[in-house]
């Protein structure tokens, strides 16, 4: 397994809760909760490659119209 980047974020004390809140319901810690919502918006908006490949694009994937 890769080494995981470690970085400081500040968040606003209501928005921290409800991250807690919905990390909990998911059984989630709250930075598995932030890495699980990261990597759900980076791949909904096409910058993060698929499994088989590694790391993140650079910009939307082109469409094969």
């Amino acid at each position: 397994m890769s080494e995981k980047k470690k970085f400081l974020l500040r968040v606003d004390e209501s928005l921290y809760a409800a991250l807690e809140t919905w990390a909990g319901h998911d059984l989630r810690s709250v930075n598995a909760q932030i890495e699980f919502l990261l990597t759900e918006a980076l791949r909904k908006a096409g910058r993060l490659k698929t499994q088989g490949e590694s790391g993140v694009t650079s910009g939307p994937s082109p469409s094969t119209s």
